[in-house]
């Protein structure tokens, strides 16, 4: 997993509550765990609409997205957090998330930053005022650096440690290889053996 210590990007604005996972990508898109072809996924349904936010420039680079309250809602679907990640995006900005969301972006390397509705909105007035608005996440300092707006915010300490060392489930595992390896060879002897009846 690809370390997160600080990262400045466009911003696009996603003035919508309630974006569900099915809404971040159909179920559609949903089958095995090939993550090619994700970044056309992402908000397929809403992006037929040449109007859509990540169809106009200077948001269709955006890293840092900028959402509404409970971002990431419905069902615990992985495809949500890699079709997030494969258009680009490291960061997400927003008041709430949904929580099976959230777990899967922490472990997959996307930084989730919960701000108040009235910062979110700040932010949402300077992107409006000046399309291609950079925001810059520092994970290390816990800050949100936009123009002349800083905002402070707090991630929970054992997600905040495995993105700013890029350690994922199996990174977390491994550092265990040798104790298991070890188990594992006092195990076996010990393992119940099959007989044949009549032997």
């Amino acid at each position: 997993m690809e370390q997160f210590h600080q990262h400045t990007g466009v911003a696009a604005p996603m003035k919508v509550a309630d974006v569900d996972t099915d809404q971040i990508i159909p179920v559609r898109f949903c089958s095995g765990v090939d993550k090619s072809g994700l970044d056309d996924a992402l908000f397929a349904d809403w992006r037929e609409s040449p109007e859509f936010v990540l169809n106009v420039e200077p948001f269709t680079g955006s890293t840092v997205l900028v959402a509404g309250e409970n971002f990431g809602c419905g069902s615990s679907r992985e495809w949500a957090v890699w079709a997030l990640q494969a258009f680009g995006f490291r960061a997400v900005l927003a008041p709430r998330f949904g929580d099976i969301f959230t777990g899967n972006s922490f472990k997959n390397g996307l930084l989730l930053v919960e701000l108040g509705s009235g910062e979110i909105e700040q932010i949402w007035k300077e992107i409006d005022e000046r399309p291609g608005t950079e925001v810059t996440v520092d994970l290390r300092d816990h800050l949100v650096r936009v123009g002349d707006l800083i905002f402070g915010f707090t991630v929970d300490p054992t997600h905040r440690q495995r993105l700013l060392d890029g350690t994922d489930d199996i990174d977390l595992t491994l550092q265990y290889a040798a104790d298991i390896a070890a188990f594992e060879a006092r195990r076996r002897p010990t393992l119940p053996t099959a007989r044949r009846i009549g032997a």
